[in-house]
């Protein structure tokens, strides 16, 4: 089982290679789409990282995927240019989902 990315810049794509990740770019919803259903139609691929940006242009690809889960764990990762969350998303979905503010 492996990682595929798919990135909407060649820069985030190239850090990720260099870590041993291969993927490919798309630039607009209609490339997104199509990469994110090659990857997990594949067998070997166990995790599928998507930039955010891309991620926002097909929410109801990723959200379908998440909910029927595939064999393919889909998770979201800011590009070069960072994130588009508040500082403090994660400590505020922990205090979301377990009710306990850290």
């Amino acid at each position: 089982m492996r990682y595929f990315a798919v990135s909407d810049n060649v820069d985030t794509l190239t850090g990720l290679r260099l870590a041993g990740i291969e993927g490919c770019v798309a630039h607009d919803r209609k490339e997104a789409q199509a990469a994110i259903s090659g990857a997990i139609a594949r067998n070997d691929v166990a995790v599928l990282l998507v930039t955010e940006r891309l991620a926002a242009f097909c929410p109801g690809l990723l959200d379908d995927l998440k909910r029927r889960g595939t064999q393919t764990v889909v998770v979201e990762i800011p590009d070069r240019h960072g994130t588009g969350r508040a500082p403090d998303s994660i400590t505020r979905y922990i205090r979301e989902s377990i009710g306990v503010k850290v």
